[in-house]
């Protein structure tokens, strides 16, 4: 019985290795490896991508910042509870993503903006984004804010590094 068991798998297993490629000339193998290469899109250029503005609708131009709002504030500390805290904390300390303090001085307002209303173009093309989501390990989810919603929390981040 053990021997019936040993040669069944034995043919099982010179059936994978064929199936797997084993039967293909070198030719045939170039060609086909060189295809998927073709396919697969190039990594985005390093100058369509500025890491200082982010990827979206907000720049320089369309986000003014003064003195700190305090309504705005509260608003944004409003959409956080719901949308944010459950992944961030207002302190240094990672929670599933990383902590809020300081990231208004790490970031500019309209990189931030462009984060939390387009996250998945600025995960893929973002250095820092990258470098965050290797600690973190968990891409943060586009929770669909509004441009008033985004513009409270960054408001909300600023009073929470102490924006005056």
């Amino acid at each position: 019985m053990n021997k019936k068991i040993i040669a069944a798998m034995s043919i099982v297993g010179a059936l994978l290795i064929t199936a797997c490629g084993g039967g293909e000339s070198p030719d045939t193998k170039s060609a086909t490896s060189a295809a998927p290469q073709t396919e697969t899109p190039a990594a985005p250029a390093t100058g369509s991508y500025d890491p200082n503005r982010g990827e979206g609708k907000f720049s320089e131009s369309n986000v003014t910042i003064g003195a700190l709002d305090a309504a705005m504030a509260g608003k944004g500390k409003a959409i956080a509870e719901t949308k944010c805290f459950s992944c961030h904390k207002t302190t240094g300390e990672k929670l599933v993503g990383p902590g809020w303090k300081g990231v208004t001085e790490r970031h500019k307002p309209y990189w931030i903006m462009n984060f939390i209303t387009n996250p998945d173009p600025m995960i893929d093309k973002d250095p820092k984004v990258q470098a965050q989501l290797e600690i973190c390990l968990v891409r943060m989810p586009n929770q669909n804010l509004t441009d008033e919603d985004a513009r409270n929390i960054v408001e909300f981040m600023r009073q929470n590094d102490g924006a005056k």
